[in-house]
């Protein structure tokens, strides 16, 4: 059956290590890419080691390799030596994209960089993800979610007012990157079906921060202000995290319409206001009103009631409870693997965001095993059973000279 999905058709080598970067290619797998891991075989993407199951990472089936990398295969090559990088020239001469997240200047340093493998395919769409961006001043600085976290002013407005900075609870810069990555690519890959021809693609963590960053940092041109933590307080006091009689809730209220149907739900008409200025002004009058109202009924309850009379609230959920509600089983955003190669046992990982009538997301097949397709895929490429062997050969040759060296 014709594969309809939209990047069916489309081949992607992949040379990235932990999560920005083979997020990105994930999203282009579960649209229909042949996505190539080409790793290491010395040295073992990160997150194949980690996870919560010792087991899997002990394996080199982490789980938090297996969130990203499911319909992707791997290859191992030593780019390090002469035989990797002109097996991978090989390669490029017929794929679409390379997608790479190393220190700038390192693939350009093995002969590898853009100039170098446009030359070869000029329909190469070549995407680097770095940390600051391919030049400037910090062009050269490697960082991971954290740090950008620091740098970017993200964990300045984060946590409450009076406390030390805080990060977010989740690699949400990492996640961020890899999905505008995978917006870039598909971008250029547009572009190229309008043009014919390929382009480099360059990505900043720092820059996709700032993007979440946006209504501080325009907010910051316009008052010169710099942006401060708030917390949970927002300047409308229909917005907010309120107590109830069991727990906390979250409450919405935020256009004008919605706060003036809140009051009148709440038997105060009188408190409705005409102007987001206006409302500034009464907030501290208004929560006076708000605090002792909501402390009457259970968080739940004012959820389903709110909810049902169109006013966004939400009592504070736990994962599990989310992942439980019938609601996650009328979408298609995770997969779950049963016993899949490598992985005895049942796990669930994310994977798209988004539903689309025909050719939307699917896993093809698990995350692979490091070096799983290598044979597989070299073939299809066209190289040769000896020419096969002898890049094995000689990766079991390196790794005993290192093994040698470091005995010594």
């Amino acid at each position: 059956m014709e594969d309809l999905r939209p990047f069916a058709g489309i081949r992607v080598l992949d040379i990235t290590h932990v999560l920005a970067g083979p997020f990105a290619s994930y999203q282009l797998a579960l649209f229909g890419a042949d996505v190539i891991r080409v790793e290491n075989p010395h040295a073992p993407d990160q997150t194949r080691l980690d996870g919560v199951d010792e087991a899997l990472s002990q394996a080199g089936m982490g789980t938090h390799f297996l969130i990203q990398n499911g319909g992707k295969r791997s290859i191992t090559l030593d780019l390090k030596t002469r035989a990797g990088q002109d097996a991978l020239r090989r390669l490029v001469a017929d794929v679409d994209i390379l997608v790479e997240n190393f220190r700038p200047g390192a693939m350009a340093a093995l002969g590898l960089g853009y100039p170098d493998l446009a030359a070869l395919n000029p329909r190469l769409i070549y995407a680097s993800i770095s940390a600051f961006g391919q030049e400037g001043p910090r062009g050269g600085q490697t960082a991971y979610d954290q740090v950008i976290q620091a740098v970017s002013g993200l964990m300045m407005v984060n946590g409450a007012p009076g406390t030390q900075p805080m990060k977010v609870g989740t690699p949400a810069v990492d996640y961020a990157t890899g999905t505008m990555a995978a917006f870039a690519l598909s971008a250029a890959l547009f572009q190229r079906a309008r043009t014919g021809r390929g382009q480099r693609v360059d990505l900043s963590m720092l820059d996709t921060a700032l993007i979440l960053m946006g209504a501080h940092l325009t907010n910051h041109s316009r008052s010169g202000r710099a942006p401060k933590s708030v917390g949970n307080h927002h300047e409308f006091a229909t917005v907010g995290l309120y107590d109830t009689a069991d727990g906390p809730l979250q409450l919405a209220a935020i256009n004008l319409a919605q706060q003036a149907r809140l009051w009148r739900l709440l038997g105060h008409p009188g408190l409705i206001k005409h102007t987001n200025a206006e409302r500034r002004a009464g907030a501290e009058a208004e929560r006076a009103v708000l605090r002792p109202i909501l402390l009457q009924r259970p968080a739940a309850d004012w959820e389903d009631w709110l909810q049902a009379h169109h006013i966004p609230a939400a009592r504070i959920w736990t994962l599990p409870e989310t992942l439980a509600h019938p609601q996650m089983q009328s979408r298609d955003a995770l997969h779950g693997f049963i016993d899949a190669p490598g992985i005895p046992g049942a796990i669930t990982v994310p994977k798209a965001a988004f539903r689309l009538d025909h050719g939307g997301a699917r896993m093809d097949r698990p995350p692979p095993r490091m070096g799983e397709h290598t044979g597989e895929v070299l073939r299809a490429f066209g190289f040769s059973t000896e020419e096969i062997a002898a890049l094995c050969d000689g990766i079991g040759q390196n790794e005993q000279q290192r093994e040698e060296k470091d005995a010594d």
